[in-house]
């Protein structure tokens, strides 16, 4: 028999046992990447590659599907495409390319599932929102699309030279659809149709010039946050909902992202905009407020969606695109665009305070601030 001594040296290494969860990574450079991140019941942390596949083009977004393991993303360059991988669980996240659909409109930046079987995407260069019929092939024909203009330029010209649709996303009753559009400082609303997926028109809500919606999302049924990258600012607004036609938005609050409700630095942008529980949070991109890193800020909501600033951390590197909260509400993974890096800080689900990072790992080659290159999206598995 060991001497005891040797049996109590080896019994804290037993119970430290490992869990891991599985992480998505898009890269710029064309590459889709699994990463899984392993944590001990002693509170360490450790994050690593485990499967990357090349797939061309430029994949600027992932909309993950659970249900049937399956990641949808558009392509930003000039190819006009979009693809479905199907994600083993049993090998760490291998990917397999299930279809892909061309001659889409070109610059694809997000896109969503919607309805009973469909997807709508937005083209932020050529100012089209396009759906399509699932699953995605060869032959997948487009569905709709919608092509937008407007009378000159913007109040920033430089980037609101046309209409730029940034985003979409369905509202909780799944009843309509939403755009934010950068570079004519519209949110557009859509009303859908359930049998054949496609979208009606409702009346847009006009932002003040120079606002540039970029990134929306809900809180509960009636109150919907949409960061604006050029204004650097976070709208609130209520939401109603008619017994029938469209619902209408009316704005109720407006602060920056930043301490104080600071002017941001010149060269800011905001990126995304997530709510978990009473919690709001916005990546703030080029703000430099852990130089040479960038933040994320985080919110506390009230009951009736009023926004009050709690604190901003460090985004780990630099140019934070996307980023996003497990379903346990204890993590939050952030993808750092020109630093190329996967970074997953703690989050407290009762505060909803972040904080400390726990893991970072560069995925591929960095980029160059203010270009499409670098890392452009990170999803959990789950």
């Amino acid at each position: 028999m060991a001497p005891s001594h040797l049996l109590l040296g080896v019994l804290p290494a037993l119970l430290d046992v490992a869990s891991c969860a599985n992480i998505f990574a898009a890269h710029y450079s064309g590459t889709i990447n699994s990463l899984t991140l392993t944590s001990t019941s002693s509170g360490a942390y450790s994050l690593a590659l485990n499967n990357s596949l090349s797939i061309g083009g430029q994949p600027s977004w992932m909309t993950w599907d659970a249900s049937s393991r399956t990641i949808y993303m558009p392509d930003e360059t000039g190819f006009g495409s979009a693809s479905s991988f199907a994600v083993s669980a049993a090998t760490n996240g291998r990917f397999t390319l299930l279809g892909k659909a061309t001659g889409l409109p070109l610059g694809g930046v997000a896109n969503v599932v919607y309805g009973s079987g469909y997807i709508a995407t937005a083209h932020y260069q050529t100012s089209t929102i396009s759906t399509l019929k699932l699953p995605l092939s060869s032959s997948s024909k487009t569905l709709q699309s919608l092509k937008y203009t407007m009378n000159g330029s913007g109040t920033i010209p430089s980037r609101q030279d046309a209409p730029h649709p940034h985003h979409v996303f369905p509202d909780p009753t799944g009843a309509f659809l939403l755009a934010p559009d950068l570079g004519a400082d519209l949110i557009r609303i859509y009303k859908i149709d359930s049998t054949s997926g496609k979208l009606t028109d409702c009346p847009s809500y006009i932002e003040p010039g120079g606002t540039g919606p970029r990134h929306g999302a809900f809180w509960g049924k009636d109150v919907l946050y949409v960061g604006n990258e050029l204004a650097n600012t976070v709208h609130a607004f209520s939401v109603s909902y008619p017994a029938s036609g469209c619902f209408t938005l009316t704005r109720t609050q407006s602060l920056t992202s930043l301490p104080g409700n600071r002017t941001a630095p010149t060269g800011t942008k905001i990126g995304e905009v997530h709510v978990k529980d009473n919690f709001l949070y916005v990546s703030n991109r080029r703000d430099l407020s852990f130089s040479p890193n960038d933040s994320i800020a985080t919110f506390s909501l009230s009951a009736t969606g009023v926004m009050t600033f709690v604190d901003i951390i460090s985004s780990g590197g630099t140019y934070p695109r996307t980023f996003s909260i497990n379903n346990a509400g204890d993590l939050m993974v952030i993808g750092d665009q020109t630093t190329a890096n996967v970074v997953v800080v703690k989050r407290d689900p009762v505060t909803g305070k972040l904080g400390p990072q726990v893991a970072s790992l560069r995925v591929g080659v960095t980029g160059n601030a203010e270009n499409d290159d670098g890392l452009s999206s990170v999803l959990w598995d789950e």
